[in-house]
Parts: structure tokens; C-alpha cells; sequence
């Protein structure tokens, strides 16, 4: 029943932690009259497409108008703003794992953040809600609001991992398979997928690496004492992950400059060859057509012999046309 009541109001879920690592699951109707305790945080997610969860936003959520307008734009990139009162807005990209949909159109999530609310809008499915969701109801989840930031960031980060190695899995399968067999021809539509993924992930990955700096360099009083050395690490992570996609995107060019090459070299081969033999029967064809002419007066046509002597003559200009090409290092 209160999943039913929270799905018509656009809550997704809301988890008050404990502070312990655990957290109790509420509904839409305990908000208004929800007292949280000194060690206590509550996570709210909203589904940014229902008009509910933009009316609570505006209307009970006890945030700015500038806020909830930055919270609700229509198109954003990775950022971050601080607000008066040591509150935060996030604005983060995770990987698109729903069904039909193109992995580098990364999902956007809104989160904005104070000393103990978290309150995240999304549009699309967003798998790391649900890997942070199951370390809470297991006991092993983040205790404060600044750690539930570290969970899901580092969430986020984890599925880019897995994307971006097999990115480097399926470019490594390809140039093996080109090292391996010569005849191998890579699909250049395969390639140019690969580097139009390479390119979107870095697309977001780049402003979102800046983002975590950002968090490192700026910490606010409610953070953790560590959680300046998480968001350090997890921007060492997207660095790295931006230097494999720079890789990635260069090994694609280079499979497929060596394709262009392997195939101008096999046309130039095959142009080459063709060049050899049109000029090897050129001089064969002109003795024969010139002799089968239908006209007075070609030499031994009265000749018995005629025939085994045009044959003999064409004979020896094939061999000294033979001998001449060996001797040029043509053939």
C-alpha cells in the first residue's frame, strides 16, 4: 500500500538512516510529520517526470526558488553549486543500463544536500540507487548525508568501470583478430560505434571529474572527516578512466588506418598485377590483330607454313618480354 501511495506521488523511495549503517523505509504521508533524530538523515528520491514530485518540491521540500528551478531544469551537465547554509547541489551522470538504450547516454540525477536531507530526482532507471538501496536494508550502507553522497558517486563510478573496460575488452578482441589473420577485415560500423561511445562517456566523464575536484578542494562542515580523500579518489578514478577512453579512442584508429592500408595495398597489388599483364599481351595483341586483318598482301598467307611461323614469332617476343620484365624486377 505505500509503495502504491508513493509510486501515484512520484516518490520513488525514502529511507530515513540510522546512522548506523541501516535505514528504515517511509512513506509519502509520514513525510509531513517526520521528526529525525540528532543522528538520524533522510534520503528522498523523486521521479522528476511526475507532476507530484514537483509540486512536493516546491511546496513542502522547504528549498529556494532557485533551487527547485536549478533542480528541475530540462538540460544540465555535471556540476556542482553551493547554496547559503552550507547546502549543496549535485548534478551527476550515470551509465544508461535500461533496456534498448545506448550506454553513453549517460542518466542524469539531481541530488541537493544539507547537513541531514538527501533529496535525488531522476527521469530515467538509475541502477546504483539500487546497489546503495541493498547495502542499506543489509546494514552496510552510509550513515550520514554526506556519506550517502560518497555511495552514490562511487555507485555511478563503478558502472563506468565496467563499461569502459569492455570497451577495452571488444578493441583488444579486434586488434587480435587483425594481428592473427590477415584476411581478418574489421567492421568499420563495429569501429565507429566504439568510438562514439568513447567519445560520449568523455563527454560526461570530463565536467564530472571536475566536479569531484571540486568536493575535494571545497568541504563543507557536515562532511566526513574523510570524505575529502573519497571524492580525491574517486576523481583519480574518472582521470584514469578518461585516459583509457583517449587510449581507446586512439587504438580504434589505429585498427582502422591499418585496414586502409592492408586494403590499399591489396588494390595496389591488384592494379599492379593487371598493369603487368595488360602490358605483357599489349605487344601480342597488336602481332595478332595486325595479321588478322582482311586484307591483299599479308606476308605468308600463301605460305604452307605461314601459321607455325606467325606462332614461333609471337612465341618470341612473349619470351624476350619475359626476359625483359625479369631483368626490370617487375615480375
Amino acid at each position: 500500500m505505500r509503495e502504491t501511495e508513493n509510486e501515484q506521488c512520484g516518490l520513488i523511495h525514502a529511507f530515513v538512516l540510522d546512522g548506523s549503517g541501516g535505514a528504515r523505509q517511509v512513506g509519502y504521508s509520514d513525510l509531513a510529520e517526520l521528526q529525525l533524530a540528532a543522528d538520524e538523515s533522510i534520503w528522498l528520491h523523486w521521479d522528476r517526470g511526475q507532476p507530484q514530485a514537483h509540486e512536493w518540491l516546491r511546496r513542502h521540500s522547504r528549498l529556494s526558488p532557485f533551487a527547485c528551478d536549478v533542480l528541475l531544469e530540462e538540460n544540465t551537465r555535471p556540476r556542482m553549486l553551493t547554496l547559503p547554509h552550507e547546502e549543496l547541489l549535485l548534478f551527476l551522470r550515470g551509465v544508461n543500463l535500461n533496456p534498448d538504450a545506448e550506454p553513453e547516454d549517460m542518466v542524469s540525477v539531481r541530488v541537493f544536500a544539507d547537513r541531514q536531507r538527501v533529496i535525488s530526482l531522476r527521469l530515467r532507471p538509475l541502477r546504483s540507487t539500487e546497489v546503495v538501496i541493498r547495502l542499506l536494508t543489509e546494514g552496510r550502507g552510509p550513515k550520514s548525508a554526506s556519506e550517502l553522497l560518497l555511495y552514490l558517486a562511487e555507485a555511478m563510478t563503478d558502472r563506468v568501470d565496467d563499461l569502459v573496460m569492455q570497451l577495452g575488452e571488444r578493441i583488444d578482441a579486434e586488434e587480435e583478430a587483425l594481428e592473427s589473420n590477415e584476411r581478418y577485415t574489421p567492421e568499420h560500423d563495429s569501429m565507429l560505434s566504439l568510438r562514439r561511445q568513447a567519445a560520449g562517456l568523455r563527454r560526461f566523464l570530463l565536467p564530472q571529474r571536475e566536479l569531484y575536484g571540486q568536493l575535494t578542494r571545497h568541504r563543507l562542515s557536515w562532511f566526513a572527516e574523510d570524505d575529502t580523500e573519497y571524492w580525491n579518489e574517486l576523481s583519480n578514478r574518472l582521470t584514469r578512466y578518461l585516459e583509457e577512453l583517449d587510449m581507446v579512442r586512439e587504438r580504434i584508429n589505429l585498427v582502422l588506418e591499418s585496414e586502409h592500408r592492408r586494403l590499399s595495398e591489396r588494390m595496389n597489388r591488384t592494379m599492379y598485377l593487371l598493369a603487368i599483364i595488360t602490358g605483357f599481351f599489349l605487344p601480342l595483341s597488336f602481332l595478332t590483330g595486325l595479321l588478322g586483318i582482311n586484307v591483299g598482301g599479308i606476308p605468308g598467307a600463301d605460305f604452307p607454313y605461314g601459321f607455325v611461323v606467325a606462332c614461333v614469332l609471337i612465341g618470341g617476343v612473349a619470351l624476350l618480354q619475359w626476359w625483359i620484365l625479369r631483368r626490370l624486377r617487375w615480375v
